[in-house]
């Protein structure tokens, strides 16, 4: 029996109506980012191990996609690895030197160091490639997504938090989607472990708030204690995280809860200055602060960024932030980045349920001709070079077949118009128009026809 054919959980094919739409989307978010100054890179799918290992924590090495080395890959191992399933751990460099990329921001890090010599600091780069992850699918959630991530780095200054904002509320503007942008700093989530005596476990306490809005404050309390953390801290800790009001009152509760801690406080001035500013130019979406947000990730140094829709329950759909150092685990120290990624493929499934594509967007063939036979078919095909010329989509149906069958064809792919060139029409060396949402039919000129489908 023939085998079923299947693709692997938490990857999907897309055919030409998702593509169109899919399409859409990455074009929008390109034309925003030259718009804004950022010019277009692109690295290889897979990178060396080495790479990759050891940049997105214990949880990210686990969910890194590991590519067995080509040939007799188990040649050279030690046996006694190979013994009871062997030890992952230690199997694993001996027979995977390569890993496909888990994201663009550490491809992004490597490329700069090797780069250097070569680009003009600071430097502004946008990239769009697909990543993958061997997550547990779910909605939402998937093992191979496309990434659309922005970066400058080589610049401390807050104007590149500023832009940035700017940028994501420039893309959703054009979606139609409506957003709310939630802010933190890792400076006051630092001066938060501070001010609770705790400093030394920041990424623990990192890692369960980021969960507040999945898991609530009590589960996150839990987690807290599990990570070792004493009762007293946490109770310290719940007000700070769970504050309400005004953006302008968040900020002074917090300047008050870290009033002790001297980088609590500039984490603070910081998100003043991008605050006020950027709405000072004017936003379509809000800007919220957020103090549980942290997103998990060990390299944030500053700003922290997330994009949630408004209309539509799904996780964050845009996340970034500033970092300060990831070119250093590369040999490159104190080279300070920001950048942001857009979630395409949970854009899609926003823009999907709020229905939300231009119907130019998502139209293909424009015109369909008939075709009655070889003399028929070679004049058709003139008519229809002049079309293209002029910029208008169009096809032929390939064989000389029934009027019903070729009709059903431009029904079933929504074309608009199909030119209809028989024995009549080639004498006059015109063509009969069909608009296949009216059934109104025209005999025009070639070029009447161009203004009739522009129209």
């Amino acid at each position: 029996m023939a085998q079923k054919p299947s693709i692997p959980k938490g990857t999907r094919d897309f055919g030409p109506i998702e593509m169109a739409r899919r399409n859409y989307i990455f074009d929008t978010i390109r034309s925003v980012f030259r718009l804004f100054g950022y010019a277009p890179i692109e690295t290889p799918s897979m990178e060396n191990l080495s790479t990759l290992m050891g940049k997105y924590g214990d949880e990210g090495d686990k969910l890194l996609f590991k590519i067995l080395n080509s040939g007799d890959y188990l040649r050279g191992v030690d046996p006694t690895l190979l013994a009871d399933g062997g030890d992952a751990l230690h199997l694993t460099p001996k027979i995977a030197e390569k890993g496909l990329r888990y994201d663009l921001t550490v491809p992004f890090a490597r490329f700069v160091v090797q780069h250097r010599n070569e680009l003009q600091m600071p430097f502004k780069r946008f990239q769009i490639q697909p990543v993958w992850r061997a997550d547990r699918p779910q909605k939402g959630r998937y093992r191979e997504f496309y990434q659309c991530d922005a970066d400058v780095v080589g610049s401390d200054s807050l104007i590149n938090e500023i832009e940035l904002l700017q940028l994501i509320d420039e893309v959703f503007r054009r979606l139609s989607v409506r957003i709310i942008i939630k802010l933190n700093n890792r400076k006051v989530l630092s001066g938060i472990a501070e001010i609770i005596g705790q400093p030394e476990k920041i990424t623990d306490i990192t890692v369960a708030i980021d969960k507040i809005d999945k898991i609530g404050l009590d589960a996150v309390k839990a987690e807290l204690l599990e990570r070792g953390i004493p009762a007293e801290s946490i109770e310290r800790l719940s007000p700070i995280i769970t504050m309400t009001g005004s953006t302008e009152q968040r900020l002074e509760s917090l300047a008050q809860a870290l009033a002790q801690s001297p980088t609590g406080m500039k984490g603070i001035e910081e998100l003043r200055e991008v605050i006020n500013a950027t709405e000072a130019l004017g936003l379509v979406a809000g800007l919220e602060l957020d103090v549980s947000l942290a997103r998990g990730l060990n390299y944030y140094t500053g700003t922290i960024i997330e994009v949630k829709s408004r209309d539509v329950e799904i996780g964050s759909i845009t996340g970034g932030g500033r970092y300060d150092n990831l070119t250093g685990v590369f040999g490159m120290p104190g080279l300070s980045g920001v950048g942001i990624s857009f979630g395409a493929d949970r854009i899609y499934d926003v823009l999907n349920a709020l229905d939300l594509y231009p119907k130019e967007a998502t139209t293909g063939t424009q015109v369909m001709f008939t075709n009655f036979g070889a003399t028929e078919a070679a004049a058709s095909m003139k008519m229809l070079k002049q079309m293209r010329d002029a910029g208008i989509r169009g096809e032929i149906y390939p064989d000389s077949a029934k009027m019903k069958k070729q009709m059903s064809r431009a029904d079933a792919l929504a074309i608009p118009y199909v030119a209809i060139v028989g024995e009549n029409e080639l004498a006059q060396g015109k063509l009969m128009l069909k608009n296949m949402a009216t059934g109104e039919q025209q005999l025009l000129s070639v070029s009447e026809a161009i203004d009739a489908i522009k129209a």
